[in-house]
């Protein structure tokens, strides 16, 4: 796909979202016994709507929790208004699977420990780098480390300047189990960078909600429902050392996790939600 091709497909994709945000809003506005049955999924049964509110396609940037950066996306996409004064902050899904937190590996440092105040170890960042492109002697280690005869795994690595899995293993095994490792033990906090924060450094504008619904496309995709994400954290927290682990194609390019994976993109760490996923650990 062109560079073109791919970022019409991305507008388009931007375009569509906001479409359905607006008609989730006029549903919630104008369909009193719907209203009330969301209500009862928040767990808001008793309380009354004063206003609902949507980002839409003029949706104002946010203060980033990295200091000195340019402002950042919320995660939340509809407000939900109380009389009593509270609110509901929903991030709104129109796929059952696609990106839910983009970013290069040094913002991705950076913003992990300013959000859980904690330190990702030397040999943490080091694998994370050599896994998305943040090593500069990463080529280096590709071309000493890889299988050759795999033209294709080869050269895939060369292209994005980022080692597979067999090539972390085959270059330092510790990295390869460490930073494994270090997935497991940090799923909610993942999940919580992934579904409710991002960058942003304000509470009142991270998402509570995650809400999976298409009112563009109900026919193709009938799902509606919705999630805690206190509850997708702490379930990915209980699944995370059967569920975490490294994809198996082109030596292993992801990091399969509770609710998604996290693959290379752009030279970036680019995570990726998944309803099916999610669904059947919180059924659990």
């Amino acid at each position: 796909m062109s560079d073109r091709n791919r970022a019409e497909g991305w507008q388009y994709a931007k375009l569509s979202g906001h479409k359905n945000e607006d008609k989730v809003k006029n549903l919630i506005d104008t369909d009193r016994q719907y209203a009330n049955q969301l209500l009862g999924q928040l767990g808001n049964a008793r309380k009354t709507i004063e206003h609902t509110s949507v980002g839409g396609i003029h949706e104002t940037k946010v203060e980033s929790i990295i200091p000195n950066s340019p402002k950042t996306k919320s995660k939340t996409d509809l407000k939900i208004f109380y009389t009593d004064g509270s609110c509901n902050n929903i991030s709104i899904k129109k796929s059952l699977g696609g990106q839910v937190y983009f970013v290069r590996a040094g913002l991705f440092f950076e913003c992990f420990e300013r959000h859980f105040n904690k330190e990702i170890p030397q040999n943490i960042k080091r694998a994370i780098s050599l896994f998305w492109a943040n090593a500069e002697d990463a080529e280096k280690i590709i071309k000493k480390y890889t299988d050759k005869n795999n033209s294709k795994n080869y050269n895939l690595q060369i292209q994005h300047a980022s080692l597979n899995a067999e090539t972390l293993r085959n270059y330092d095994v510790s990295l390869y189990e460490g930073m494994l490792r270090w997935f497991k033990d940090n799923a909610s906090e993942l999940a919580f960078l992934s579904f409710a924060s991002g960058a942003v450094k304000d509470s009142k504008e991270w998402s509570d909600h995650v809400w999976y619904i298409n009112l563009l496309e109900a026919d193709k995709n009938p799902v509606d429902e919705i999630f805690s994400i206190d509850d997708i954290c702490a379930a990915s927290k209980m699944f995370a050392d059967k569920e975490t682990y490294y994809g198996n194609s082109n030596g292993g390019t992801t990091i399969q996790l509770p609710f998604g994976f996290v693959q290379w993109h752009q030279h970036q760490m680019q995570f990726h939600h998944n309803y099916w996923k999610i669904k059947n650990m919180l059924s659990r």
